[in-house]
């Protein structure tokens, strides 16, 4: 297949053969993702799918789910799972284990396997623990936000950090591995509160860390009240150190920067999401739920009560299809690989989806390299440390 060469310009547009272009995956996915949408309480800065104070639900939930896994029509075993929320520790224990049991069920575990959980620390303890322990959980992933209690209470969290401390000693205590999540720029930040805040997570020896500036989303309490000039953003610049800072904070302490916002230990980075970044296909399901099976993105409806509905009918959750054709799949690979720290191999990724790089985008990519924001690395083409700052200004032109 033609390739463009280390030194050759991003401008010059090749294509392969059409016959040789590749076809849809036909292996079925390896991964789950299952949407618990319960939360006690919604944070003012949330817009994720997820319903607050309605516990009356949960049972038809459940069934539900159970309902929308049988429609698979056979076990689809996987290696990696993910329970993301909302939040999923909310469900008490035996609802819990019936959410474990009815999943497995469709969705068998190989050997090996990954499988996170989400919670939040006031909502986790040793029982809840023990219980995914025992059903096979290998990971949890704490919504932690912040180490400072008075950060905590302007995020409109519910937990303190007394709690993260405990939860991750028990979910240490029981041998699985622990992520951590982190929301820098809050009103009122300063950079040394930042700082401070990356010094207290590192003393917990977290396995994973995943960082993201507070994001303002439209319709949202937080949005609502900076409109009303109640809460002030952080300025661009700030919220700039601040991710600069983290990035050199947590590379001297180990951690491997392998993805714009997501960190590791050596060994201990998120299978399941690698799966997302290399463009791989999954399963879904659950309120909300995106899968992406035989070429074809289809979402679950976002609200709780309408999934319900229609699911407990014998209905279609989904609320958007789209079918990508072979160009889309390439162009959304790229994107994908490029949020990775290690870029893409212009080879590999011609091998896998039949189109060079540069005839895909070669004009955008020419004039992101002028700007400094992406670097040639050998057969790789990557972010620069520039590149990160503005990652996601750079994705629509590659659409």
């Amino acid at each position: 297949m033609p390739q463009l060469s280390e030194d050759e310009p991003l401008t010059r547009r090749e294509t392969v053969p059409a016959q040789s272009r590749s076809v849809p995956e036909t292996a079925p996915p390896r991964s789950a993702y299952i949407h618990v949408p319960f939360c006690k309480h919604r944070c003012g800065y949330c817009d994720f799918a997820i319903i607050a104070g309605r516990d009356d639900l949960v049972q038809s939930y459940l069934q539900a789910i159970a309902t929308e896994l049988s429609w698979l029509e056979t076990p689809r075993p996987i290696e990696t799972l993910y329970f993301g929320g909302g939040t999923p520790s909310h469900l008490n224990p035996a609802q819990l284990a019936a959410l474990c049991d009815t999943v497995l069920r469709w969705h068998p575990l190989v050997a090996n396997h990954e499988w996170t959980v989400e919670a939040n620390p006031e909502s986790l303890d040793r029982d809840k623990i023990q219980l995914l322990t025992e059903k096979g959980v290998t990971r949890v992933s704490l919504g932690v936000q912040s180490l400072d209690d008075a950060k905590l209470l302007t995020l409109d969290r519910r937990h303190r950090s007394e709690e993260v401390t405990r939860c991750v000693q028990l979910a240490r205590d029981a041998g699985l591995q622990v992520s951590i999540d982190l929301i820098f720029a809050a009103p009122g930040e300063t950079l040394e509160d930042w700082q401070r805040d990356l010094r207290a997570a590192l003393q917990l020896q977290p396995d994973h860390l995943s960082t993201y500036g507070l994001t303002w989303e439209r319709g949202t309490p937080f949005t609502k009240r900076r409109d009303a000039g109640e809460l002030q953003p952080a300025e661009e610049e700030l919220d700039r150190q601040m991710y600069a800072t983290a990035i050199d904070t947590l590379a001297g302490a180990g951690f491997e920067h392998y993805e714009v916002s997501n960190f590791a230990q050596p060994g201990k980075r998120s299978r399941h999401n690698e799966v997302y970044w290399a463009g791989k296909e999954y399963f879904a399901s659950g309120p909300g739920a995106a899968r992406y099976v035989g070429g074809v993105r289809e979402t679950n409806h976002r609200s709780t009560t309408t999934y319900l509905k229609r699911v407990l009918a014998g209905e279609s959750p989904v609320f958007e299809r789209e079918q990508l054709n072979d160009e889309a799949r390439a162009r959304e690979r790229l994107i994908l690989g490029l949020r990775r720290l290690e870029g893409v191999d212009r080879d590999e990724f011609a091998a896998l989806t039949g189109y060079t790089i540069g005839s895909l985008a070669g004009d955008a990519l020419g004039n992101f390299k002028s700007l400094g924001l992406l670097q040639d690395a050998g057969p790789r083409l990557k972010l620069t440390r520039e590149g990160l700052f503005v990652s996601d200004a750079l994705w629509p032109e590659l659409l």
